[in-house]
């Protein structure tokens, strides 16, 4: 059971008897992505992001999503006896971490748990690193950031992969973070940034960072479309928007038209921007 399984676990029994629609819109997602999540003819997954407000929302601890304790790890029954039930091992958890949890939450976790099943027995490959420590996944968003003529936004981004990295690493290459869960997947697209970033290049950003902290790269919007350019303050009142590419022009801008997404941390081919 790898890390979107046990989360996908997790969120079936967090869900319970309650309606998805209700659910998603309590969570601020959209109905179709939640069903998507649930669904087992898709390969959507239950993101790092979503994964830390739906816990936020419902007071669960931080990171609950993300594993089935050691100790509640399922043994196999001895012969003639009774394997431990869902309810029981739900019980346990509650009463070893689950300080914090609203009492309405543990009811609908154990109506969840209570309700009949083909099997009780819950599998779980604890072998793996943990999400935090010296590998983590990192988002990876279907959203195409120009740096050439603009990208026009999409409603709600999906998650088509995650990547796994070591955040020591990412430090060792010089890339300042705070969380690793700000850092996202984006794709640059077009050849205006060349040759510090390149046509698909796979670039890692900080969706923390929503304004301008300094001239860098940054991930914006402008004009209802995406970019992925060098940004300068130029005066009171503008951006000055640069191209590395010396055959595209720069153009100045407007500070209040111009939206900061995120800021480019790293190029996937290691060039630090």
């Amino acid at each position: 059971m790898d890390i979107y399984e046990i989360r996908k676990h997790n969120l079936v029994k967090l869900i319970g008897s309650q309606r998805k629609g209700s659910c998603a819109e309590r969570w601020g997602m959209a109905p179709a992505h939640l069903s998507q999540i649930l669904s087992d003819k898709t390969a959507k997954n239950l993101g790092d992001d979503v994964a830390r407000r739906i816990e936020g929302i419902e007071g669960l601890p931080r990171g609950w999503f993300d594993s089935i304790p050691p100790d509640e790890e399922p043994r196999a029954a001895a012969p003639g006896s009774d394997a431990e039930s869902a309810a029981d091992l739900v019980k346990q958890m509650l009463a070893k971490s689950g300080k914090g949890i609203p009492e309405e939450t543990r009811h609908r976790l154990l109506a969840a748990a209570e309700e009949p099943a083909a099997t009780n027995v819950i599998t779980a490959d604890f072998s793996r690193p943990g999400l935090v420590g010296d590998e983590v996944w990192i988002a990876h968003y279907d959203i195409r950031a120009a740096m050439g003529g603009g990208q026009a936004v999409q409603d709600y981004p999906e998650m088509l992969q995650d990547v796994r990295v070591s955040p020591r690493h990412l430090r060792e290459l010089g890339v300042e973070f705070t969380e690793h869960f700000h850092l996202k997947l984006v794709t640059g697209w077009g050849q205006s940034m060349e040759p510090t970033i390149k046509h698909r290049d796979p670039l890692i950003v900080d969706v923390s960072i929503r304004e301008f902290v300094g001239d860098g790269i940054y991930l914006f919007s402008w004009g209802d479309h995406v970019y992925i350019k060098r940004l300068q303050i130029a005066d009171e009142d503008h951006f000055e928007m640069i191209s590395d590419n010396s055959k595209h022009k720069d153009r100045m801008i407007r500070r209040d038209e111009t939206y900061i997404q995120a800021r480019v941390l790293l190029v996937w081919n290691a060039h630090l921007v």
